[in-house]
């Protein structure tokens, strides 16, 4: 049974809990934009090319089943105001930033060419639900690719392990997965040696979410400290490092989770190839360089709780609000 993070027909949205998992599965009902900015806000649904699907479907739900409009002037300006709301629950990742500027354009173009108020509606909604498909065959697509790449460098019938960071599997999109997916893609061919993914701490993604899909899909696989990853790579049983992105500058700077950073530093250590695993919807042109990428800063007590239970000493350990 394929891993379902999103289940959406019109009219209707719901995502899986992830900080309930790897214990509990739990569908949430998303009726409208506001649910849709409180679940990626708060974690429950994460990735970049999810938030931007999870966001943008939020919306196609609320224009569904929600109030009717009496002009396309006033659903157009409605479509700008729910969209530049969902923009500020994630700020890093771009995705949902470039899908609200695409949805805007159709709604403009609708309402500029004449177009009443069912056309912009069902206009917008069918470009949302597009936009799920879509993803799903990205991602399979970066598997594909991704995979022959890595099967280009190694020797003819040998097997390649990868070490992978966070999740970027069918919990972190439509399906399939970008980083995961170039996993998965290599299993499938049986070309797998063995995938290797990080804790991810302070919301341990790797440790609750990737190694749930890997066990999930019964594919090989090692759970590593983040602070193991230096000694891991050292050994020499990774043949590549593959990570996905929230952001890549016209550069290639990359914003991924944090601990990407000290990854790719010990992969050029150690000689390791690190690749980025990202559909072209998280590649922003329009920043020269990842100086000008914002950073998300998280609340305190992701890093000092654990399942609701402080982990950490009692006292003021973040008086400046951030690292």
């Amino acid at each position: 049974m394929t891993l379902e993070a999103i289940r959406y027909s019109r009219g209707r949205l719901e995502v899986l809990d992830q900080l309930l998992l790897p214990h509990q599965t739990v569908y949430i009902p998303v009726p409208d934009a506001d649910a849709g900015w409180t679940v990626i806000n708060k974690m429950q649904v994460r990735g970049a090319p999810a938030i931007a699907i999870v966001g943008c479907l939020s919306l196609a739900v609320e224009l569904t089943t929600g109030r009717q409009f009496e002009t396309s002037a006033a659903l157009l300006a409605h479509v700008r105001q729910r969209l530049a709301h969902l923009i500020t629950s994630r700020p890093t990742a771009v995705n949902l930033k470039k899908a609200a500027v695409t949805l805007i354009e159709l709604a403009e173009s609708t309402e500029s060419g004449g177009g009443g108020v069912d056309k912009m509606r069902d206009s917008v909604v069918s470009a949302c639900e597009a936009m799920l498909a879509a993803d799903v065959a990205d991602n399979r697509a970066i598997g594909e690719h991704g995979a022959a790449a890595l099967l280009s460098s190694a020797s003819a019938g040998s097997p390649v392990s990868v070490l992978t960071h966070c999740n970027t599997g069918s919990l972190a999109t439509a399906g399939h997965g970008t980083a995961l997916g170039v996993i998965r893609s290599l299993h499938a061919a049986g070309r797998l040696g063995r995938a290797y993914c990080t804790e991810t701490r302070p919301y341990m993604q790797g440790a609750r979410l990737t190694s749930y899909e890997l066990v999930h899909d019964a594919i090989p696989a090692t759970l590593v400290c983040d602070s193991a990853v230096s000694a891991l790579l050292r050994t020499g049983r990774v043949q590549a490092v593959v990570v996905g992105a929230d952001r890549v500058a016209a550069n290639g700077d990359t914003a991924n989770k944090i601990g990407t950073y000290q990854l790719a530093i010990a992969a050029a250590h150690h000689s390791v190839p690190f690749y980025i695993a990202a559909p072209a919807t998280s590649i922003d042109l329009g920043l020269p360089s990842g100086d000008q990428i914002p950073i998300e800063e998280r609340p305190a007590d992701e890093m000092l709780q654990l399942a609701g239970q402080r982990v950490a000493a009692q006292g003021e350990l973040t008086p400046g609000g951030g690292i």
